[in-house]
């Protein structure tokens, strides 16, 4: 399998509001924490360390693109 970078949503934006809004109300911490309690979820869901690294990978690339390119702002 493969590692999906498109969306697999049917409303990307329903998911992304869904993500956004469970954060309301939360501290940094708490906030922190959901997130990562939801990546461990999700990964263990995943069940493939191939892909999960992969995943890894690619998210801090991105990280660290967009700091970048913020510091070039």
């Amino acid at each position: 399998m493969a590692l999906s970078t498109s969306s697999n949503f049917a409303k990307p934006d329903d998911a992304f509001r869904a993500l956004v809004e469970t954060h309301r109300g939360l501290s940094e911490a708490q906030s922190a924490d959901f997130n990562a309690a939801l990546v461990l979820i999700l990964a263990n869901h995943i069940g493939d360390i191939d892909i999960l690294r992969e995943a890894i990978a690619l998210a801090k690339r991105r990280v660290i693109e967009t700091q970048q390119q913020q510091q070039q702002q």
